[in-house]
């Protein structure tokens, strides 16, 4: 598949148009950002890691019912993927107090929640992301009310399948962000699947291994997300 003109170019990852219309090469980048990108950096190695770790978990939710845009990954750093329109929405599933949620509610991080918590984000980075809810959503245009409850099942499912997943690897699944997208009038999962998308702890230990080690100035990254990547793929 031939890499064509880029057509984007974000926080974590470039996109190029490829000789076929419906689909893109989605490359991975080693730049690292938090506080909506006010605290920029370079985590090494983070592409390679987070385009083999999107691979694993796109495959696990295909063969379990979840279409996503991905296709093949092709090198180290690119991944085939379809080509959707993102839906303006973050959505984010926590099953553990941490991050925003404990800033927003002045809670403890580490409490376990009595059931997941779904919420909405506005993409949008002037703004902070700011929360929102399925009112807004539908009064704004952003998505349909059949889309949402779409979005909605597949998060859950998601969230189940990835407790499961990350469990059977001593790792703890705290909370994650995902993002969806429009293709040939479906809503399927989008973006990536990876440590700087999901709040992961080790099981026995609750040491942090994913991006707030980043964004929280713990040191060991690269060799954080390096571990996520070992019991992934072991």
């Amino acid at each position: 598949m031939q890499k064509l003109k880029q057509i984007y170019e974000g926080k974590a990852k470039k996109l190029y148009e490829t000789e076929n219309a419906d689909l893109l090469i989605q490359e991975f980048k080693d730049d690292a950002t938090a506080f909506d990108a006010t605290k920029r950096g370079t985590i090494m190695n983070k592409g390679v890691i987070n385009n083999k770790l999107s691979e694993k978990i796109f495959g696990l939710l295909e063969k379990a019912g979840i279409p996503t845009h991905f296709e093949k990954r092709l090198n180290d750093r690119e991944m085939l993927v379809k080509k959707v329109k993102i839906v303006p929405i973050e959505v984010t599933i926590r099953n553990i107090v941490a991050g925003g949620m404990a800033k927003l509610l002045g809670l403890e991080e580490g409490i376990i929640l009595k059931e997941p918590v779904l919420e909405y984000h506005y993409k949008e980075d002037k703004l902070h992301d700011p929360l929102i809810n399925d009112y807004h959503i539908k009064a704004l245009g952003v998505a349909t009310e059949k889309e949402l409850e779409t979005i909605a099942k597949y998060s859950f499912k998601i969230n189940e399948i990835l407790n499961k997943f990350f469990d059977s690897k001593s790792l703890i699944l705290v909370d994650f962000k995902l993002e969806f997208g429009r293709y040939k009038g479906k809503v399927i999962l989008a973006d990536e699947v990876s440590p700087d998308t999901c709040r992961l702890w080790d099981k026995t230990t609750k040491e942090k291994l994913d991006k707030d080690r980043f964004r929280r100035d713990l040191g060991n990254v690269e060799e954080a997300y390096q571990e996520v990547l070992r019991r992934v793929l072991e």
